[in-house]
């Protein structure tokens, strides 16, 4: 009954020298690095996914453009991310 629209959506962002996550209004963090920031979300992300959530997870740019970079159910899990 008005599941389908649920939309959970996971933002990465960089706050001077370190990464934060953005979600439902809050902020979590700090994390070392993009990838460390970007584990964390996608791990979130599939969780919620798995109980029937659409989930995502994006990059906020220095111009504060909103990129989509991991969508459960498209993208692979556990994530390939360079550098890791």
């Amino acid at each position: 009954m008005g599941q389908e629209c649920d939309h959970a959506r996971y933002i990465i962002v960089q706050r001077d020298d370190v990464w934060m996550i953005q979600f439902a209004e809050e902020e979590f963090g700090p994390y070392k690095s993009k990838n460390e920031a970007m584990l964390f979300a996608i791990d979130a992300a599939q969780k919620l996914g798995e109980r029937g959530e659409d989930a995502d997870v994006a990059l906020m740019g220095e111009d504060n453009h909103v990129r989509p970079e991991w969508v459960y159910g498209r993208d692979p899990y556990p994530p390939r991310l360079s550098g890791v």
